[in-house]
């Protein structure tokens, strides 16, 4: 009897499923995923998001002054809506402006400070423009949500150019996709 209940036992245990350990994964693994992920969502998502992209950002150039805040509202998330507006308004003399410290400290864990464009307009440094085109505007990056809740991600690298006075301003910019329709999500500049 001691025996079966022995050999009973042993079955058990060997018929349990075997318990995995996380794995760690290597960098090229995880762009692995990611690109294996790209093929699961559709694969006009990029495209789409580069032409909204384009479109949004000429679109906002050729705004009325007075409108430019109200424009970038509309195509920007509201988290980097006000960090680019704390950003701008750095040490500035003006109602809620922050230190620099201040700033650095109030985004930190959200976005990388050091690429905030301080001090700098939204999207280009300049203080002046008179016709700003994309001149490049090519697909980094896009990463596939873990979690349903979180958004679809795209990365781009883009130059916006003004020929007229011969400027050129490369920038990153993420954009992400929530409800069916596209927001910056973080423009990176030096």
């Amino acid at each position: 009897m001691k025996r079966m209940i022995i050999a009973s036992l042993f079955l058990i245990t060997a018929c349990k499923e075997e318990k995995k350990e996380p794995q760690i994964q290597t960098p090229k693994e995880s762009s692995q995923k990611i690109e294996a992920g790209m093929a699961e969502n559709k694969p006009d998502e990029s495209g789409e998001a580069k032409k909204w992209l384009e479109k949004s950002i000429e679109n906002y150039f050729k705004s009325d002054l007075g409108n430019l805040d109200k424009e970038m509202q509309k195509i920007t998330t509201k988290d980097y809506y006000e960090y680019k507006t704390d950003a701008t308004n750095v040490d500035m003399d003006v109602d809620g402006s922050l230190t620099l410290k201040e700033f650095q400290n109030k985004w930190k864990n959200k976005f990388d400070v050091r690429k905030a464009g301080i001090n700098s307009g939204f999207l280009i440094t300049g203080q002046d423009w008179e016709e700003i085109k994309v001149s490049k505007c090519e697909q980094v990056l896009k990463s596939v949500p873990l979690l349903k809740s979180e958004p679809v991600v795209f990365l781009f690298d883009v130059i916006l150019s003004d020929e007229k006075l011969k400027s050129k301003y490369p920038v990153e910019i993420e954009v992400v996709k929530e409800n069916d329709s596209f927001l910056i999500a973080n423009v990176s500049q030096e």
